[in-house]
């Protein structure tokens, strides 16, 4: 029986939402759907797993293993909840930073990603600038520096990125993760380390002159938690699940529509409750999709993580593991394990680690900073949004727009990273700092992602909100790693500055 008061001209909220297609939960589906859970990982693969592992191998054996697991466990929810948030609420981590107290932790991500932008950038660039070294300048011979392979792997990503979409990214980073995979899995299996030094992942051990690739691990591992940030936008730009029919509710009145200039944190809050059955479902499969692509992510990198380091301890130790044909050594561990033949496979895998890491750097940094000003400056917000094919002709022209600010925030971040590899020829120590700066604000990150998922998603949802457990590993881990950050800067910055 039809509700003779119903305006027949209106759709129902079910015909609202009959046009959402479900997503496919099985493994080839799944592997279709992945996307900002394998971007995550390969922006820490180039550098953490090639470079900073290796280091740790060849200097100290296995010595610091443990860091590896305290990394990937301590930083899982800092990182998940960056995914939880955005397929609750279809929205950025970065909106809910813009309802804090004069919008702070806005001001705070825009100029750390500056500084990432420059230094950050300079680590990631220098370790595919190494690879591209090794096998062109030092075994063949072309007269080009360092600094030259840098300049061309950021002109290379910078105008393959400009030229095209989220997608490109998207399928680059699952490309190149596979040929990684296959072929350091390959090797590691011809001659795995010893059982009997396996006991070192559990055993805290610091040696001296550690400290810096301590906290390198730490901070990169599985990658920088500002990255989680990008994994948000990168989510939200996806527009599937909640991103896709956020704005759609906001018009039918089922959510607020948010104002990043009057912030109300309960405007960012979806209540799926007032959702039909299906548009329920829709974003609930989705938000499967999205845990299980970061985690089988997070898996897959700490393996190669452990790995890596692994071989370099049985192969390089002990080996300073230093200089600009640094490549070429870490692939004296191919060469010496299984032959001459496979240096080949792992300079390919090696290529495609450190130029997916840079190539995802120049996209996501440009992207937070375009997030924070649209959320700090009215000019911005009219002109809001990076997608060229909703671009219009004053999105293109006025040059504080969303979409100019990430160009030029690009462009930007190629100029200052590649004169810094120019000046500082150094590579490993370039990495090491690099990651480095990411662990000292990685505890801020952590814990504005954590907060505003308990705050913002409603406690009454569950299958969004963190469970019991979560809250309070959770909150353990964040203690666990501010705690390590207080301590690495006392006993390395406070002490040596201002005596003991």
């Amino acid at each position: 029986m039809t509700d003779p008061t119903a305006d027949p001209l209106q759709p129902s909220e079910g015909d609202a939402f009959s046009d959402l297609e479900m997503p496919d939960l099985t493994l080839k589906g799944l592997m279709s759907h992945f996307g900002p859970g394998v971007i995550l990982m390969m922006t820490g693969i180039g550098t953490s797993h090639l470079v900073t592992a290796p280091v740790a191998g060849g200097r100290f054996g296995y010595v610091l293993l443990w860091c590896i697991p305290l990394s990937y466990v301590f930083k899982y929810y800092g990182f998940e909840m960056a995914f939880r948030f955005t397929n609750a609420t279809g929205k950025s981590l970065i909106e809910a930073y813009g309802t804090a107290w004069k919008k702070w932790p806005l001001w705070y991500v825009l100029i750390t990603t500056l500084l990432q932008c420059a230094l950050g950038q300079a680590g990631r660039l220098v370790a595919a600038a190494a690879v591209l070294y090794y096998m062109f300048s030092e075994s063949m011979g072309l007269p080009v520096p360092l600094a030259g392979w840098g300049l061309a792997v950021g002109l290379i990503s910078v105008v393959i990125i400009l030229r095209g979409r989220y997608e490109a990214v998207e399928l680059a980073a699952k490309v190149l993760a596979s040929v990684l995979v296959v072929s350091t899995v390959a090797v590691f299996v011809v001659e795995p380390a010893p059982i009997s030094q396996m006991a070192h992942f559990f055993l805290v051990e610091i040696p001296d002159g550690s400290w810096l690739i301590i906290a390198a691990f730490l901070g990169l591992l599985p990658t920088g938690m500002d990255v989680s940030l990008q994994a948000s936008e990168w989510g939200k730009a996806k527009k599937k699940g909640m991103s896709k029919i956020r704005e759609r509710m906001e018009d039918m009145g089922l959510a607020h529509r948010y104002d990043p200039f009057d912030p109300n944190p309960a405007h960012l809050t979806v209540d799926t409750s007032k959702l039909p059955e299906n548009a329920r479902e829709y974003c609930q499969r989705w938000f499967k999709i999205g845990i299980w692509d970061f985690r089988q992510g997070h898996v897959v990198s700490f393996l190669l993580a452990s790995i890596f380091m692994l071989l370099a301890a049985v192969w390089l130790y002990p080996s300073p593991v230093e200089g600009r044909a640094v490549m070429g050594e870490i692939a004296g561990i191919f060469t010496r394990s299984v032959g001459p033949q496979m240096m080949m496979v792992f300079m390919v895998g090696a290529l495609a680690a450190t130029f997916s890491t840079a190539f995802n750097y120049f996209d996501g940094w440009p992207r937070i900073v375009g997030a924070c000003c649209r959320n700090l400056f009215r000019s911005t917000a009219s002109l809001q949004g990076i997608d060229r094919t909703t671009l219009t002709p004053a999105h293109r022209s006025a040059w504080y727009s969303e979409y100019n600010i990430y160009r030029m925030t690009m462009i930007y971040s190629l100029v200052t990273s590649v004169a810094i590899v120019a000046g500082l020829q150094r590579p490993v120590f370039l990495v090491l700092v690099a990651s480095a700066l990411a662990f000292f604000v990685a505890p801020v990150i952590f814990f504005l992602n954590f907060y505003y998922c308990l705050t913002i998603i409603p406690k009454q949802d569950k299958a969004f909100y963190p469970s019991t457990f979560a809250q309070w590993f959770g909150w353990f881990s964040l203690i666990v790693f501010t705690g390590m950050s207080l301590v690495l800067i006392f006993w390395r910055i406070w002490v040596p500055v201002f005596g003991g």
